[in-house]
This record gives C-alpha cells, sequence and structure tokens, in this order.
C-alpha cells in the first residue's frame, strides 16, 4: 500500500499592514476505505511570529468536506499556512460493469430529479454548440456510461495543451474550449462539462497526484481532476490531464460542484488590495525524509496589485470648471 508524505504550503505576503484577516481552508483530506490519514497537522504563522496556537474551527460542509476557518486579527504583512501530512493509499475497486448499456442509461435518467445529484447535473457549458457538436461525434449511447467518459476523458488529453499561465481560477469553462490550453483545473471543468451534458452525473475534485512515475503531469501542486457517477457502482475519478483512472496515486482534499467549492485556501481581510500568493507542495513517497532540506521556490505564484481607483466624475467636472476659469 503507497504511503506518502505531503507538505503544502500556502504564503501570502501584502504590500502594506493588513487586519481582521479571516481565512477559510479545505487542507484535509478525505478519509474513506481508500484513504488512512496517519498524522495531519497545520501550523499558521505570520510575520516572524509562530502561532501554533491559532484556533482553527472545523465544521462539515453540504457535500461532506472538512472545512476550517481561522482569523488573525493583529496587523501583519505575511501569513503563512502550512500542512503538513502522511497518509496510505489503497487501490480502488473497479466497476464489474455487469448491466446493459441500455439499462445504464436508464438509471442515470431516472437520477434527473434525485436532490442527492442535481448539482453534479447542472450543465456549465449550456450555450456551447460547438461543444455539443463535438459531442455528438464522440459520444456512442449504445456504449456504456463509463466507456464514453474514458473516450471524453482521452479527448481532453489529447486535444488540450498543458500549459500554465494562459488561464486563471475565474477563467470561464466556454473560454478554456476555445483556447484549448491550460492546467489541470481546466482539464477538470472541460471533461465535467462535458460528462454533464451526457447526461452524467459529474463532480469536481481537489486534491494530490504523487508522483509514482516519470512525466505525471500536476505533481509537485495541487492537482484536479473529475468524478463520474457510473451506474450501480458509484463515483468512479477520472484524470484528464493523465489521461487515467484515479487509484492509489491521488488524494483528496475537497469534492465540490467545481473549483469555487474546493478552494484549498480563501479569505478576507482589511488592508491593501496588492499582494502576493505563493503556493508550493512538496511530496515524498514512503517515510519523510526528515533532514533533506525542502525546495524554496514556490510551484504557483500569483501576484494582485491595486486597482486603479475610479475617476469621480462630479471631481473631474469641478477640475474642468476650473481649469476653464483660469484661462
Amino acid at each position: 500500500m503507497p504511503s506518502y508524505n505531503i507538505k503544502h504550503t500556502t504564503r501570502y505576503t501584502y504590500a502594506s499592514e493588513v487586519i481582521d484577516c479571516v481565512n477559510q481552508i479545505m487542507l484535509y483530506p478525505i478519509e474513506d476505505d481508500r484513504l488512512e490519514v496517519v498524522h495531519h497537522d497545520i501550523a499558521i504563522s505570520h510575520d516572524s511570529s509562530v502561532t501554533p496556537d491559532t484556533p482553527i474551527n472545523i465544521y462539515t460542509d453540504y457535500f461532506g468536506n472538512k472545512v476550517g476557518v481561522f482569523s488573525v486579527l493583529q496587523p501583519h504583512t505575511v501569513l503563512v499556512i502550512e500542512s503538513s501530512k502522511d497518509v496510505v493509499t489503497h487501490p480502488i475497486q473497479f466497476p464489474m460493469d455487469e448491466q446493459s448499456a441500455e439499462e445504464q442509461w436508464q438509471h442515470l435518467q431516472s437520477l434527473h430529479h434525485d436532490p442527492e445529484f442535481i448539482d453534479f447535473l447542472c450543465e456549465e457549458c449550456s450555450s456551447s454548440q460547438d461543444m455539443r457538436a463535438t459531442l455528438e461525434q464522440l459520444v456512442n449511447r449504445s456504449e456504456k456510461p463509463l466507456k464514453n467518459a474514458l473516450v471524453l476523458s482521452e479527448y481532453v488529453y489529447d486535444n488540450f495543451h498543458y500549459q500554465q499561465g494562459v488561464t486563471n481560477i475565474e477563467t470561464p469553462a466556454e473560454e478554456i474550449w476555445q483556447m484549448k490550453a491550460g492546467v489541470c483545473q481546466d482539464f477538470a471543468h472541460i471533461l465535467l462539462a462535458m460528462i454533464r451534458m451526457v447526461g452524467i452525473p459529474a463532480r469536481y475534485v481537489s486534491g494530490y497526484v504523487c508522483p509514482q512515475k516519470e512525466g505525471v503531469r500536476g505533481s509537485g501542486a495541487t492537482h484536479a481532476w473529475v468524478e463520474a457517477y457510473i451506474p450501480f457502482y458509484g463515483w468512479l475519478g477520472l484524470d484528464p490531464t493523465n489521461n487515467c483512472i484515479v487509484n492509489d496515486g491521488h488524494v483528496r482534499m475537497a469534492i465540490g460542484r467545481n473549483f469555487p467549492d474546493c478552494t484549498p485556501v480563501k479569505g478576507t481581510y482589511k488592508g491593501t488590495g496588492s499582494h502576493r500568493l505563493d503556493v508550493s507542495v512538496h511530496i515524498e513517497s514512503g517515510e519523510p525524509e526528515i533532514q533533506a532540506e525542502l525546495p524554496q521556490e514556490p510551484n504557483y505564484t500569483y501576484e494582485v496589485k491595486d486597482p486603479t481607483p475610479p475617476i469621480n466624475s462630479y471631481r473631474r467636472y469641478q477640475e474642468m470648471q476650473m481649469q476653464m476659469q483660469q484661462q
């Protein structure tokens, strides 16, 4: 059974002091028959002060995710959240897929008014005629839903270019579809949209992909994939970034309708809007190398500048009047 040590560091650096910082974290691995959490610790620090006693209030959200909330009220210019976890993963049981394709599609049709699945059937690209035309060519309803879901995952893998920096967390699925490029969350959003259009419930998953071999996309950072509901089996993970069925090399942190439901860290504060976000993820297989020095360079960096203040039209009018009087 594979075991992993995962260290996930989130660092916010503000241009000037901020106060009343309230944060929500979704950094807790989802424990089930596929994942055992041996140890998990979250440390919070700000500026040069480590505050291990910062209370974190934990609750379970609508989708069953473990969510933490904490506050830093005093002035600070740096906030660091370090999540360290040791986990053991177990291989999944693959679907037996014994029922006929017709039975399975009929079962999916019966879920469209089931409250448990309605959220995961809402179409995110309902206006994309181009996507619908592509689905008409790819989907074969004489085949079983699982076979079709795998075809769609392979299509995303083959036709979208894995490229960092061309999208952000707010890029809509329609724009990603047109660019045919992005990172793991973009690949997941496109597959999510396609599977839902076909009538298969699908949900977004955030977590980590652990490098069991070379060439795995998304290792060394937070990762995203899709879970499709397979009739008479349940939820099965599909990773379109790596064109594989999710097994014991993936660790789930959160599930939801889309990325906003699964954001690892988000919050609000009072102060300057100009800040920098650095995220690094370090994953080791087996026992952690305690003496080894972890890489200092972040895997992901995002900078936000203060927006240009809007022009006050009345003040501008007064300035123009004064200029005219002086002429």
